[in-house]
């Protein structure tokens, strides 16, 4: 190859590479550098809260037990 070809080669690609790196930057975007704030939790703990009387009582119906709909048991 002549020294003509391979400045050529060399010279489309540094301008390809720059259309590239403009292109992507136009599409994406730039880097956002910004602060942003976020919610936190509480630490978890061992203890445990008793439940809501209202909701758990022993009058409530379990769901957990088989219930026939027909008249026969």
């Amino acid at each position: 190859m002549k020294k003509t070809d391979i400045a050529m080669i060399i010279l489309i690609a540094s301008i390809s590479v720059l259309v590239a790196f403009f292109a992507a930057k136009s599409i994406f975007g730039d880097v956002y550098t910004g602060s942003a704030k976020v919610k936190t939790i509480d630490a978890i703990t061992s203890t445990i809260d008793p439940p809501n009387t209202d909701i758990f009582n022993k009058k409530a119906i379990n769901p957990a037990v088989q219930v026939q709909i027909n008249g026969t048991k």
